[in-house]
């Protein structure tokens, strides 16, 4: 059994398990554009959304080794905006082109081939997508949190965005659901490694008592069922004080 401490003993192995004992982890394939307006694209494998009612995202994207923020992060604070570009099978070698760190003035599109394809509702300036990705989140930017660690290049920045638009191509849906077999995502894995996801499985919560509509509405990420929620909370709440102001 391997057993250490992080930052205090060694783990002995040839390289280092943490990343890899974290899988799979889906991809940020972020795109902004620069105050100057130079359009940048990279992918972050510490992603994932927040909540949903408004939805959230997260990237956290670590130094440079020369101990440097990296580009997307300025981008993203200067402007108050970025897009989710969801990194599919078929883009895999897109994707790995844009993960090159180059000068700030290079445009990763460009460099990797992809085509590009302009905001909806983020204007002034718009922020380029990437068109054959079949799922992107157009974010503002809420907040960065930046994480000490040690340098040159632990130290995290980890920023926030709140979805403002959602585009899903029509061909990745099946009966009304993404589906997964048609958006073939890929994901992080440890080392060098990734995977991709080509099938699925459904498990739904055991409960004696039966499953209630909130909870689902909850497990969904259902915005139309939190605000029923919500709407019908209100209303029981303004009930009960009226009964209790009728007994005063």
């Amino acid at each position: 059994m391997v057993l250490y401490e992080p930052g205090k003993t060694d783990h002995g192995l040839p390289h280092d398990p943490f990343k890899a004992c974290v899988i799979p982890r889906p991809i940020g394939w972020i795109s902004t554009v620069s105050a100057s307006g130079t359009h940048n694209l990279a992918p972050y494998s510490q992603f994932t959304n927040l909540t949903f009612d408004p939805p959230y995202v997260m990237f956290s994207a670590n130094q440079t080794p020369s101990a440097r923020r990296k580009d997307t992060v300025d981008n993203v604070e200067a402007t108050g905006r970025f897009v989710w570009n969801l990194a599919t099978y078929p883009l895999r070698e897109a994707v790995n082109a844009s993960a090159e760190q180059v000068p700030p003035g290079v445009d990763e599109f460009e460099r990797a081939g992809l085509h590009k394809e302009q905001s909806v509702v983020l204007r002034g300036p718009h922020v380029p997508m990437v068109k054959d990705s079949p799922v992107k989140f157009e974010c503002v930017y809420h907040s960065t949190l930046r994480l000490p660690a040690n340098p040159p290049m632990a130290t995290a920045n980890i920023v926030i965005g709140r979805v403002v638009a959602v585009h899903i191509a029509d061909d990745v849906l099946t009966n009304g659901i993404l589906d997964v077999r048609k958006t073939l995502p890929i994901a992080r894995c440890g080392y060098y490694q990734y995977t991709v996801v080509r099938d699925t499985f459904d498990m739904v919560i055991p409960s004696t008592e039966g499953l209630s509509e909130d909870l689902l509405a909850g497990l969904e990420g259902s915005s139309k069922g939190n605000r029923e929620l919500g709407e019908r909370r209100r209303r029981e709440g303004e009930r009960e004080r009226g009964e209790r102001e009728s007994k005063l």
